[in-house]
């Protein structure tokens, strides 16, 4: 599938849209509208229709749109026909509520690994997925072919377990390690800064208070 030049936005906002039609598809829902759709990603449904029409005629007019059919074309959009096979670095707190999610295999993910250096944890499970030595990171994950990897480490520990995966031949990182420092220049690492999403929070909380 070939599309003329798609604006970044544009991608970008496919992804809430996968997943409001994942939790439709999910209670059955054949069709949705661009106004329903626009309700549930809070997005303008004028702007939902054009990202759309960058793609071709998906719905019909007055009818709205065929939910798996569309949940099925973003999919191919977006490089996620198949399960994009993922490993776990860590797995402490965040680490075990990440394997805990089971709604990865409706989005297009799998976490096939999870590693960890601590000896008390390595040959245990938690939903299945059993914990294995960090030490053997590379084969594992160069037989199962992993594309992405999660790394739910100390901060401390971060730059140096992404700089080895990255020397696996991995450029794609979920980090929950709020800096990105001392990181390969060739890999893509999306961090997830908590304490600063809650920083927002906590201002936009307080704004409400004083108005």
């Amino acid at each position: 599938m070939r599309f003329k030049t798609i604006p970044d936005e544009t991608i970008s906002r496919l992804f809430p849209y996968m997943r409001a039609l994942v939790c439709l598809n999910e209670k059955g829902a054949e069709i949705v509208s661009s106004n329903r759709l626009s309700k549930i990603c809070m997005i303008n449904s004028a702007i939902i229709r054009k990202d759309f029409s960058y793609f071709g005629e998906f719905g019909k007019r007055g009818v709205g749109y065929n939910v798996p059919e569309l949940l099925a074309k973003i999919r191919k959009i977006l490089k996620l026909e198949e399960y994009k096979k993922v490993a776990l670095i860590g797995t402490g707190n965040i680490g075990r509520a990440i394997l805990s999610y089971n709604y990865f295999p409706s989005e297009g993910f799998k976490i096939v690994l999870a590693f960890d250096k601590d000896v008390n944890k390595i040959g245990s499970e938690i939903n299945g997925i059993r914990i294995n030595d960090i030490q053997n990171a590379q084969r594992m994950i160069l037989d199962q072919n992993v594309e992405i990897c999660i790394v739910a480490t100390p901060v401390d520990e971060t730059s140096k377990v992404i700089n080895m995966l990255s020397e696996f031949g991995i450029d794609a990182f979920l980090s929950f390690s709020p800096c990105r420092l001392n990181l390969p220049d060739n890999v893509k690492v999306t961090c997830m800064d908590l304490s600063t999403e809650l920083a927002k929070l906590a201002y936009y909380s307080n704004k409400e208070i004083e108005n």
